[in-house]
């Protein structure tokens, strides 16, 4: 696997257009961040993390309104080959405030209001309204 977040994301994506309950992600630390992230802005009902050793993985319970999705897309901004980066300054919302992008910076993960509200700037990962 080249891209674990593109996977990741793409995972939740297509769960929540076949109406699954619960999908499960191999574990990592980023993804787990990003999926706590998620959680935090409503986007997915609950993340837990399970497995030992070798066979960890992230359980993340998706969340529809009205029986529809939450999650109306996703995109993937910065790729393994090509890096995106943004100031505090020049960071954009999401949709006209709709969604959000989850940045690394070097405080941490954040989404882009939190990034702007601390002035700091970092690689934008990913964008989900």
């Amino acid at each position: 696997m080249v891209d674990p977040i593109a996977d990741m994301l793409n995972r939740i994506y297509n769960a929540q257009i076949q109406k699954k309950d619960v999908v499960e992600v191999p574990f990592s630390q980023l993804n787990y961040g990003i999926a706590k992230i998620l959680e935090q802005n409503g986007f997915v009902k609950k993340v837990d993390f399970k497995g030992r050793k070798t066979k960890k993985i992230i359980e993340i319970e998706l969340k529809y309104q009205d029986n529809a999705p939450s999650i109306s897309g996703v995109r993937r901004v910065s790729k393994p080959a090509q890096r995106r980066y943004a100031s505090a300054r020049s960071q954009r919302m999401v949709r006209s405030g709709f969604g959000i992008a989850v940045i690394s910076t070097s405080k941490g993960l954040m989404t882009n209001r939190e990034a702007r509200k601390q002035h700091v700037g970092g690689e934008i990962l990913c964008e989900v309204w």
